[in-house]
């Protein structure tokens, strides 16, 4: 019943949904959703590429296009967000003075992010995930966890950087 007057009434007024990182601190942070979004842009942008190079484009595929270009910016937009949580919250003082320059990384992560849901260049994007990829590997190093770097075994087959969790 409750969960019924409440939805009548979000139809009225029309809230604004809300999401956000829980802020407890809950202290469990991890690239890595950072790092798949990324490669989910190089890969949107592949398809987006691929629809590019046929002479003529059906209805279905003008359909799939803007649907391509809603989840490239949709995850470039997650790539952004992921990292900030993981730089606002997590990242203190010893961070820092560990590594002087990672606000300058994050930055050019946010720039580089924007980038790619304003163009669709796959050189972009793999800028992108590079930059995160080094976000990575300075997140890990910050724990005191060793990485390796491996091709990921599905579309777009980039380099990612991954912790040694053994």
């Amino acid at each position: 019943m409750l969960h019924s007057l409440t939805t009548k009434i979000d139809r009225i007024l029309n809230f604004e949904q809300a999401s956000a990182h829980c802020d407890i601190p809950c202290k469990i942070y991890d690239p890595s959703g950072a790092q798949v979004a990324a490669l989910s842009v190089i890969r949107f942008i592949d398809l987006i590429n691929e629809l590019h190079n046929k002479d003529n484009l059906s209805l279905a595929d003008h359909a799939q296009l803007a649907r391509l270009v809603r989840e490239k910016e949709i995850h470039a937009k997650k790539v952004k967000d992921e990292i900030v949580v993981i730089w606002g919250d997590y990242f203190k003082q010893p961070q820092f003075e560990a590594f002087p320059d990672a606000s300058e990384l994050v930055h050019n992560i946010l720039l580089t992010g924007s980038l790619c849901k304003q163009h669709i260049s796959r050189d972009k994007a793999v800028v992108l995930l590079n930059l995160v990829n080094d976000f990575a590997e300075m997140f890990w190093a910050t724990k005191g966890i060793d990485i390796y770097i491996a091709t990921c075994p599905y579309p777009p087959s980039e380099s990612v950087v991954y912790p040694k969790l053994a």
